[in-house]
């Protein structure tokens, strides 16, 4: 990886791992970027989907991790704004993170969409994390989060890994062009993956009639 961030300094540890060590690694990576590590996931996910061409990992099996990686996150984060509301933006790294006066403007928001907004908050770098506190502390039922935000990783998950499998040997230069627009690439382009797995299904359909 380039750049100046955390993660140049874990990753070359992750590709001296084989098999159980680097899912648990995996695993911890996102679970601590779910709960505010500073690095972003998505570009976490696209790496070890790299190493998946190394035979580092194996693409089933790193899903399944990263599955339980990102809603146990995203879990914990809910759990904490259903737990202490508001006053949980008075401690000290989530006063940092937000204001009130923003995590009311979360909830708003929240409210507006409803609870399937859980949803697209999973392909929404940046903000997730208010956006899960945001809901937590909505009081939202717990089976919200693991619906809604399950399902989006269920999706979200397949397009990373298999999209970098089907690049194969370019990744490193998608990589690092995601890591300096992040914020606007990889959601435009699991929409755009998503949009034309819909028309190709639809065709499919029609074709069938």
């Amino acid at each position: 990886f380039q750049g100046p961030n955390m993660l140049d300094a874990v990753w070359p540890f992750l590709q001296s791992l084989q098999g159980t060590p680097a899912y648990a690694l995996v695993f911890v990576l996102l679970f601590a970027c779910g709960i505010g590590l500073p690095i972003n996931e998505d570009i976490v996910l696209l790496g070890a989907s790299a190493l998946t061409l190394k035979g580092v990992m194996e693409p089933v099996p790193l899903m399944v991790v990263s599955w339980f990686g990102l809603l146990c996150g995203d879990g914990l984060l809910f759990h904490w704004g259903h737990r202490y509301g508001t006053r949980v933006m008075r401690m000290g790294f989530f006063a940092r993170m937000m204001s009130e006066q923003r995590l009311e403007s979360m909830q708003n928001i929240m409210r507006r969409y409803g609870p399937a907004y859980i949803f697209v908050v999973r392909f929404m770098p940046g903000v997730r994390s208010v956006l899960f506190l945001a809901a937590g502390s909505m009081k939202m039922p717990y089976r919200h989060l693991f619906i809604f935000d399950g399902l989006a990783a269920m999706i979200q998950l397949p397009l990373l890994v298999y999209g970098v499998r089907y690049v194969g040997g370019r990744w490193e230069e998608i990589l690092e062009l995601m890591q300096r627009f992040q914020g606007v690439i990889i959601p435009a382009i699991l929409i755009l993956l998503l949009a034309i797995w819909l028309v190709r299904r639809r065709n499919t359909k029609e074709n069938s009639l």
